[in-house]
This record gives structure tokens, sequence and C-alpha cells, in this order.
């Protein structure tokens, strides 16, 4: 019985803890026709593929979850 009061314990610690840590906040895609029309991964790269307009960096992350990360902004 101790030992699965120390185990429910634990588990109840690392959830909390897990709630708490900071999360990052992703800038939204900003809110003009281009972005509204915007609803496929090949949307996207039209403009943010390389040699496009605004590429992404290298650093950024796969590059093809666009809207895992970037939603529109809400109200």
């Amino acid at each position: 019985m101790k030992g699965a009061l120390g185990f429910v314990l634990l588990v109840v610690l690392v959830v909390g803890a897990l709630l708490l840590l900071p999360r990052r906040k992703w800038p939204p895609l900003p809110d003009d026709a281009v972005h509204r029309a915007a609803v496929t991964i090949a949307d996207c790269r039209r403009c943010h593929a390389p040699g496009k307009a605004l590429p992404l960096s290298p650093s950024h992350p796969p590059k093809f979850h666009c809207f895992k990360c970037h939603k529109m902004k809400k109200g």
C-alpha cells in the first residue's frame, strides 16, 4: 500500500510539473486575405519556400507542419 501511494504521488508531481512548464508561443498567421485563404502546405510554400519572396530560415523546424504551430489569431 505504501509503495502504491508513493507511486501515485510521484505521478501527480510529474504531471503537475509538466503542466507548469512554459509553452512556446508561435506567431499567429497574419490576418490578411492571403493567409486567411491558406489551407494547405502548398499554399504556404508559394511564398515561404527556398527562392521565394519570404523563404524560411535554415533553422526553422520541419517545413511541412505549418498549421501545427501557426494558427489564425482568435478574436
